[in-house]
């Protein structure tokens, strides 16, 4: 590798150091608060075989004030039904709701979620997926952060189990140091993990039934919605969204793909941008280089929350995550057990 190349190396590392300053000073935080009286809050969880996650996240949704705690069972084969029941079912606003037939030109999600908001009674309509975790005072930040918009996202620290799931935080820690915030949000980024609408919003743009065959539907839903709002949130919310790389292979690659605009040649230009920043230095004795790009990774773990041993393995994820981006180019993508429109 020549000089030149490890100049560009240094300059993209610098915007990336550049990047991750502005969002330490300025991206906006959710802080924990008590949960109001009003407006109600209904919190969906659309749920397919989610048994073990849910044994560890509903305790947290039933404890954080809301008007209800909606399941939807869609379809699963292990027990979630039971699991729900068994945890909520003495809950006097818990309910957990049947999943009726995936219809055609629908993701799965997007279906039980549209399911869940017919459901609902309250004015708040608050989507969380069955792996987060909420922690005190979850609820009432949300609420607060909402008043005056009609959408409201928040980025939750990811926990990981493992080396082999280390490119995880590495992914979804990336926007952080990518692009600064007022960026992120002109670009209406999104996470589906948590997303919370004004009930009249939610329904005025036309909910999930207007993006149903959308794999990004939390990022389309943010382009449809008036007053947007974008929260770093990793002392209120704790994703842990897979449990095996075969797992993270299949759900990342659904929708990397997307993610780069539904363009191989920038998906895979991503890829050995990927590279080229934190795994080639090390490669070809740049240590400083190396160094510049482990510190910078270990500050985004820090800032959003995660441990830092995750950033000791940053060489490496972008050698773990090669056959994500390679299934991302397959046709016949599916994620559990079904295949996506």
């Amino acid at each position: 590798m020549t000089g030149d190349f490890f100049f560009g190396v240094f300059l993209f590392l610098l915007l990336r150091w550049l990047a991750l300053f502005y969002n330490l000073l300025a991206f906006p935080r959710l802080a924990p608060r008590p949960t109001p009286k009003g407006p109600t809050a209904s919190l969906l969880v659309p749920a397919r075989n989610e048994a073990e996650n849910l044994k560890r996240t509903l305790p947290t949704l039933l404890r954080q004030g809301a008007l209800e705690v909606l399941v939807l069972d869609d379809g699963s084969s292990d027990g979630t039904a039971r699991v729900a029941l068994d945890l909520g079912g003495d809950h006097p606003g818990f309910r957990l709701l049947e999943g009726k037939p995936l219809p055609p030109g629908w993701t799965g999600k997007n279906w039980a979620c549209w399911q869940l908001a017919q459901a609902a009674r309250g004015e708040v309509l608050v989507f969380t997926d069955a792996d987060v975790a909420w922690g005190e005072g979850a609820l009432g930040g949300l609420l607060w952060a909402l008043e005056g918009e009609d959408l409201v996202s928040v980025l939750p620290r990811q926990e990981v189990a493992g080396p082999l799931l280390a490119p995880v935080p590495f992914v979804m820690g990336g926007l952080f140091s990518f692009l600064p915030y007022p960026f992120l949000k002109a670009l209406r980024v999104a996470n589906g993990q948590v997303l919370a609408f004004r009930r009249e919003a939610y329904f005025a743009l036309g909910g999930h039934e207007a993006v149903r065959g959308e794999v990004l539907e939390d990022v389309a839903l943010a382009r449809r919605a008036g007053r947007y709002g974008l929260y770093l949130a990793p002392r209120l919310f704790a994703a842990r969204m897979y449990r095996g790389y075969g797992e993270m292979l299949e759900g990342f690659g659904k929708n990397f793909l997307e993610i780069h605009l539904k363009n191989p040649a920038i998906l895979l230009g991503s890829w050995f941008y990927h590279l080229a920043l934190y795994t080639l230095p090390w490669a070809f004795g740049r240590w400083e280089l190396g160094l510049m790009g482990l510190l910078e990774r270990a500050l985004v773990q820090r800032a959003t929350g995660g441990p830092l041993w995750p950033a000791l393995l940053v060489p490496s994820a972008p050698l773990l995550l090669l056959p994500v981006y390679l299934r991302a180019l397959l046709p016949g993508k599916r994620w559990k057990g079904r295949a996506l429109p």
